[in-house]
């Protein structure tokens, strides 16, 4: 979700403005891809290298998502939606662990749209995790390391039992990958929207599913 800094300098406003503009567009989009049927949603909220930035622009985003994830409670328990954290625990305030807590557990029998919100995440700290868990098992005798298979891999990351997504969109123009889903992204199609975060509504979603729907997966295959 990329874009609220520039957004809200363009519009005059500092950059926390900008934050709570953009945290005001998931519900409206959380809700339209719950309506469309989807089975999952991934929003990159805050990535491990996220934490460089100003302490002051940190607070307030960790704050945000407190006030954010118990305001949003109802609209999951209305929608069927289940609700999952991925990222690392450590480093995340208590008072933010234990609304996200709160929130998986109150969601986790839920059958319809499951809704990642990526927090102090970082594709290449969850591949490093996976592969230290995979370790540790060869190490206690629990499995050879010539039976290790791919799925051995996708049942150690946080989205785990997940799907692989189909569609990554990218708002404000980026071109870059920026350490989400790497392994999970392998074969995903990729969409670049021009519009900052806070400017995308279900106009642009439909542009980007629609760009989806005329693309011919191949798969590494010759078609």
């Amino acid at each position: 979700m990329d874009g609220n800094g520039r957004w809200a300098t363009a519009q005059g406003l500092n950059r926390s403005a900008g934050h709570r503009h953009g945290a005001d567009r998931v519900p409206p989009m959380v809700q339209r891809c719950s309506e469309l049927g989807m089975e999952g949603l991934t929003l990159y909220s805050f990535s491990t290298e996220n934490w460089s930035r100003e302490q002051a622009e940190v607070d307030f985003l960790m704050a945000l998502y407190v006030e954010y994830i118990k305001a949003q409670r109802p609209q999951l328990m209305d929608n069927n939606i289940r609700f999952k954290q991925i990222g690392r625990r450590d480093g995340l305030p208590q008072e933010v662990l234990d609304e996200l807590d709160r929130s998986t557990e109150m969601t986790a029998g839920h059958t319809g749209l499951t809704l990642n919100l990526a927090i102090n995440y970082g594709s290449r700290a969850e591949i490093t995790e996976a592969v230290r868990a995979i370790a540790t098992k060869v190490a206690a005798g629990d499995l050879v390391p010539d039976a290790i298979e791919a799925h051995h891999i996708d049942a150690h990351l946080y989205t785990a039992g997940q799907p692989d997504p189909d569609l990554l969109i990218r708002t404000a123009g980026e071109m870059r990958l920026s350490n989400y889903l790497l392994w999970q992204l392998s074969y995903a199609e990729l969409y670049v929207a021009d519009v900052c975060w806070p400017d995308f509504d279900d106009a642009e979603l439909d542009k980007a599913l629609a760009a989806f729907k005329g693309r011919t997966r191949k798969f590494g295959a010759v078609l």
